[in-house]
């Protein structure tokens, strides 16, 4: 017996990685979270496996779940939306299911903030403007953020910032991203990425506010901000510098350059 925490991407179904969806195929009980997981995902799934929708239930009671396949000695797939690694409350089921000493194994998904990056077609590093993107969020009734991981604080960097469920907070976001990030940086909100109903929002932090309707925005919006997502930044990386040599790539020198 062997759970499986499959991160389930973003939202469309074709978007889970090949070895997540083969997985599904064969298993006998599938818990996802429902509120968060497209039910299109489910079309993986063997046509007699048991669906289980863990929005309906707490912690204990998904144990149960666990318990009972345990008994039954049946493989138990864990959808997750995005990746598992990020925001994606595992920590706590692992810790009981190495007290139940059940195997389990973790499978990467796609996350929503490089499906967001997919969407508005941008790269979120860029040389000389960025190498670094903070992926964060503001504090929630399920999950504090420390003080010490403040939006405020995260923007002295001026790094790329990818800001989970902002939508019930996007006038404080902003306000605080503003006291670092000058006005004309670029931002964009990504509502439901890949889902049907997805939408979007390009602007500049000092205009994004006045163009919006902040209450048109929801909980699963991303917000994206930096520099790096301008189109107009001329800097190219010199990976493919036609001069840049590396192991897999020697540029022969011209004649006249060898001879002189």
């Amino acid at each position: 017996m062997k759970v499986y925490f499959i991160g389930a991407g973003p939202g469309a179904a074709d978007l889970i990685t090949v070895r997540g969806a083969n997985i599904l195929a064969h298993v006998s009980m599938v818990l996802y979270a429902g509120s968060l997981v497209s039910k299109d995902m489910l079309v993986h799934c063997h046509a007699d496996a048991e669906i289980i929708d863990t929005a309906l239930l707490d912690l204990e009671q998904q144990e149960a779940c666990y318990r009972r396949a345990q008994t039954q000695d049946i493989d138990v797939a864990r959808l997750h939306s995005g990746d598992p690694a990020i925001y994606g409350a595992t920590a706590e089921q692992m810790r009981r299911l190495d007290a139940l000493a059940i195997d389990y194994e973790i499978v990467p998904g796609v996350s929503s903030f490089t499906a967001a990056a997919a969407i508005i077609k941008a790269e979120l590093t860029k040389p000389e403007v960025s190498q670094t993107i903070i992926l964060t969020r503001v504090s929630g009734r399920a999950s504090a953020v420390p003080e010490s991981e403040s939006i405020a604080l995260l923007a002295e960097h001026r790094a790329t910032m990818c800001i989970f469920l902002s939508g019930p907070h996007l006038k404080k976001i902003v306000a605080d991203l503003r006291l670092h990030y000058p006005d004309d940086t670029p931002v964009a909100l990504v509502y439901r990425a890949t889902w049907p109903e997805e939408k979007t929002h390009q602007s500049t932090l000092g205009q994004l506010l006045a163009e919006i309707k902040s209450s048109d925005w929801n909980l699963t919006t991303m917000l994206l901000v930096g520099e790096a997502l301008s189109v107009h930044v001329p800097i190219e990386s010199r990976l493919y510098a036609k001069d840049y040599t590396h192991i897999f790539r020697v540029v022969k020198k011209s004649k006249t350059t060898a001879e002189g």
